[in-house]
């Protein structure tokens, strides 16, 4: 590691290695960019102006380490199922990406899958987020928690649990439910696949919270490696205004928009429900169940006011 990234180490009081942007991109020299700008326009979400530059230089490096984890993963389970005397089939290797809402969680998931897929050894990526595992709006409505939607309680925890546990047995095929940000639901008879991938990145707002009370298991136990993407709240508060503002003038027009409502709204009017929606819902549940879980990732990435991020937080070995 570069001897910068060495002398900015935190303190012995806390687990991570602070590696600023500068040293973190001169890792991995020899890993190639696989992916131009059109990709990368393909893959970005709404609102966030991450460009060829910022992937070469953050995602590349964190690309490699992923792929150096699952790897050696894999090397180990060999080496292990001889000690053992066994043959099992290698399981695959999952990732879990926490964060707020619009900080650009789903972003870096999608980059890493399309990286990770050009390395020979882990050629089968998979994408799947919490979402699918929501209950239906009809369910919330009945349990009164409508209101509360990306809280904890509005998943459907075991179903999650039983699909990490299929997948990580090595399940040949593990199916999990489609959700839909159109129609702002959970839709009927359709299904995700997941066919046995080398890699599997789950992405969702509470993937790396500890088990409540009397649980024993929790998701992220299924986790062999975890991210948690950062930045200050008042910098991803204005995000969220931003995005809601350009999905006022785009994806909430259609006429099938759960929030069609919200395209009659001026900007004024739109940008003070965008602010309501944030102090009472996404606000609430980044400070009480999201921003907590921030300390059990491996690796955080922290973003600057612009987006970009500024430095990695990699968790001491």
């Amino acid at each position: 590691m570069p001897n910068r990234a060495r002398s900015e180490q935190a303190g012995p009081s806390t687990p991570f290695v602070e590696i600023p942007r500068a040293d973190w991109a001169s890792l991995a020299p020899m890993t190639p960019l696989t992916l131009q700008e059109s990709d990368v326009v393909r893959l970005r979400s709404l609102g966030d102006p991450i460009d060829l530059g910022e992937v070469r230089e953050v995602y590349v490096p964190l690309s490699r380490l992923l792929n150096l984890h699952a790897t050696n993963a894999r090397s180990l389970h060999r080496e292990t199922s001889a000690f053992l005397g066994e043959r099992a089939a290698p399981t695959p290797f999952i990732i879990g990406i926490a964060g707020s809402v619009a900080v650009g969680k789903s972003t870096v998931s999608r980059l890493l899958r399309e990286l990770l897929r050009h390395f020979e050894d882990t050629p089968r990526v998979e994408l799947i987020t919490t979402d699918g595992f929501l209950h239906p709006n009809e369910e919330l409505r009945r349990r009164g928690i409508m209101h509360r939607k990306g809280f904890p309680e509005a998943y459907d925890r075991r179903a999650l649990l039983r699909f990490l546990a299929a997948v990580k047995s090595g399940k040949p095929q593990v199916r999990a439910p489609f959700y839909s940000h159109l129609v702002y639901d959970i839709v009927p008879n359709a299904e995700i696949v997941i066919s046995q991938p080398d890699i599997l990145i789950v992405e969702g707002l509470n993937v790396l919270q500890q088990p409540g009370p009397g649980k024993a298991l929790t998701v992220s136990d299924f986790f062999d490696f975890s991210i948690y993407v950062d930045a200050r709240t008042e910098d991803i508060k204005r995000w969220y205004e931003e995005r809601f503002l350009s999905l006022k003038r785009g994806a909430f027009t259609n006429p099938n928009s759960y929030f069609r409502k919200f395209a009659e709204l001026s900007d004024e009017e739109g940008r003070a429900e965008a602010q309501r929606i944030w102090s009472t819902i996404n606000e609430p549940n980044l400070m009480q169940n999201v921003l907590p879980t921030r300390s059990r990732a491996k690796l955080i990435l922290r973003k600057d006011a612009d987006h970009s991020v500024s430095k990695v937080l990699l968790r001491k070995i």
